[in-house]
């Protein structure tokens, strides 16, 4: 059946001494398979520190635009930094949200490396100490407690799926690849989207809505539902890598921002690196019986590649990347052409 709500979690019942973890893996698998997304609560996250990020992500966003536009993302090679109302597209339409990119930092690789996905490692953009004090140390630190947790809901979902919980997280390696994105959306116009209808592409998503609803899941009976913008809960969902490597058991939900009201959110995406192939997980059999078994779960694919939307393709029509790397530079060239052409010029075929 199309669900109608977005299940609360307590990571507590899988951190807690004592907690009964098998219990609570097997919801986590549950609720992965069947929606998708769930709203986490008792994840630890320090309110005083959360008030001091949310007061930086303000205070960026209030800055002029030519002030904002010293990190533009244009300047960056390796997709980083800040970008307007209307530069990105998402099923190649326009999105109505700026927005700053803070990757996990990285030394640049050689110009011109191959595979082209090595080419998104490098350095971050981070608007001067003067102009938002406190900021980069506030968004390091933001990320680096968002990866903690995933890791926690990772091991959950990799003993839900009857695997050793670092079955996920060993497969990571040394180089990860995550992602900050700190959002301001102004109100949408009408008939368009602040991020238009999309799945994510990394492995997890972690999601503060900040007080402000507009995020909206997509059912099975193509219903589009509202998640409740709760000051404590992190909205978590899947992202296409898991729903590769697990044979379609687990779903990345169509989603999509439509706002009435000015809003901010703070997205973690959870990656590993850029190499990791998406081998499939060793899963008992049940699991691929439990896909062949539900139309929802085999039909499910994969956003469209830049070369497949101007073909005419369009949403989820596509199929999976055989590494981490280039499922996120199909993602950069769906969404960046331009910048791709200004940066990797040998990359683009002559007309």
């Amino acid at each position: 059946m199309a669900f109608q709500e977005i299940p609360r979690v307590s990571l507590a019942a899988w951190r807690d001494p004592g907690a009964d973890r098998a219990a609570f893996a097997d919801r986590l698998r549950t609720i992965a398979h069947e929606i998708g997304f769930f709203r986490l609560v008792d994840h630890g996250v320090d309110p005083d520190f959360l008030e001091r990020h949310v007061a930086a992500l303000r205070a960026f966003f209030a800055l002029a635009d030519e002030d904002k536009a010293q990190i533009d993302k244009i300047h960056s090679p390796w997709f980083r930094g800040w970008e307007r109302v209307g530069a990105e597209l998402t099923d190649n339409r326009v999105d109505h949200r700026e927005q700053i990119d803070v990757w996990t930092e990285h030394d640049p690789r050689p110009a011109g490396v191959e595979p082209a996905y090595l080419r998104l490692e490098g350095p971050n953009q981070w608007p001067a100490a003067s102009a938002v004090p406190g900021f980069r140390a506030l968004v390091e630190r933001f990320q680096a407690e968002m990866a903690v947790i995933s890791d926690d809901v990772l091991a959950a979902m990799s003993v839900g799926l009857g695997l050793a919980a670092d079955e996920l997280t060993r497969r990571f390696g040394d180089r990860r690849m995550s992602l900050v994105k700190l959002i301001h959306y102004p109100p949408t116009p009408p008939g368009e989207a602040g991020v238009n209808s999309h799945h994510d592409t990394g492995f997890l998503t972690l999601l503060w809505q900040h007080g402000v609803g507009g995020l909206q899941v997509q059912n099975q009976a193509g219903e589009w539902v509202d998640v409740p913008a709760d000051g404590e809960a992190i909205v978590v969902n899947i992202g296409e890598m898991l729903q590769s490597m697990t044979g379609n058991y687990f779903v990345a939900t169509t989603h999509r921002v439509v706002t009435a009201a000015e809003r901010y959110s703070s997205a973690y995406f959870h990656g590993p690196s850029l190499t990791t192939p998406l081998d499939p997980l060793p899963l008992d059999e049940r699991f691929a019986r439990a896909v062949a078994a539900s139309a929802h779960h085999r039909s499910a694919g994969f956003m469209a590649r830049r070369d497949e939307l101007l073909a005419g393709a369009s949403g989820t029509s596509s199929t999976a990347a055989d590494t981490y790397g280039q499922q996120l530079w199909n993602y950069f060239t769906r969404s960046y052409p331009e910048l791709v052409r200004r940066h990797h010029p040998d990359l683009i075929e002559p007309a």
